[in-house]
């Protein structure tokens, strides 16, 4: 494996970045997983490498929203739960299903994600003064936070924007607290993940603990931001984000 001072900076620069998309809005794993692979790694190597990054960025995230106190603790474990089952199940899928299976699914998230916004962008970014709904009373939460959890322990890649759509649209949380709650459910998944793919060797830790500092830095700079942001601004960031992901699920090999 290369550790040149360029696939080093690269991997931090990149982790950096995908730091802050990933707990701003979602597709962060769009970066990364290239920048892994330019070291040669092959895609399912590379998809599991990177959950090491993954995973940090969301402990550091999670940090940051709860000592800002935009973290609903009581709201932790009822949206916790369908996930990490959604999780489980994604992450044995990956280890055992064709690499050929990534870009279909990944693309399907991005463009039916970017639809969403295009034509209910309500649904995302509930109006100002919603009062988000408890998981018990929209049966329907659960099932999308279950599909939800599916999608990212199979693939990580845009899971973001698939929490964000529960989130908001079936709780009608606010774009903070929903960023909030989906980086716990992010990490709850993740560590689901990350321990199959342990148990299958398939992790390169040096790599992954490279582009972890990247994407830790990443996510405390962006916490900030979501914190002092225009819930207007991180809507159209949102939406900037669900486009470039189609665009790169599209143009990806």
């Amino acid at each position: 494996m290369d550790y040149s001072l360029f696939t080093v900076s690269l991997l931090i620069g990149t982790g950096f970045v995908a730091g802050i998309i990933n707990t701003l809005a979602g597709g962060g794993s769009n970066l990364t997983l290239p920048a892994l692979m330019v070291m040669g790694m092959p895609a399912d190597i590379a998809n599991a490498t990177n959950r090491v990054g993954v995973f940090l960025q969301n402990v550091a995230a999670t940090f940051g929203f709860c000592k800002a106190k935009k973290l609903d603790n009581a709201d932790i474990l009822p949206v916790m739960i369908p996930s990490l089952l959604g999780g489980v199940v994604g992450a044995f899928a990956a280890s055992y299903a064709p690499e050929t299976w990534l870009k279909p699914l990944l693309l399907s998230a991005m463009i039916g994600m970017t639809i969403i916004m295009i034509v209910r962008p309500t649904m995302i970014a509930p109006p100002e003064g919603t009062v988000p709904f408890k998981v018990s009373e929209k049966p329907s939460a659960w099932i999308a936070l279950f599909i939800a959890g599916v999608y990212g322990g199979f693939v990580q890649a845009g899971v973001g924007f698939i929490l964000i759509a529960a989130l908001a649209g079936t709780l009608r949380y606010d774009l903070v607290r929903t960023n909030a709650l989906k980086m716990v459910c992010t990490l709850g998944f993740t560590a689901l993940a990350l321990g199959v793919f342990i148990w299958n060797d398939q992790i390169l830790w040096v790599p992954g603990l490279i582009l972890a500092s990247g994407t830790m830095l990443g996510s405390f700079l962006a916490v900030k931001m979501a914190i002092k942001a225009n819930p207007s601004h991180l809507k159209w960031f949102l939406f900037i984000m669900t486009v470039c992901g189609s665009a790169a699920a599209l143009l990806s090999d």
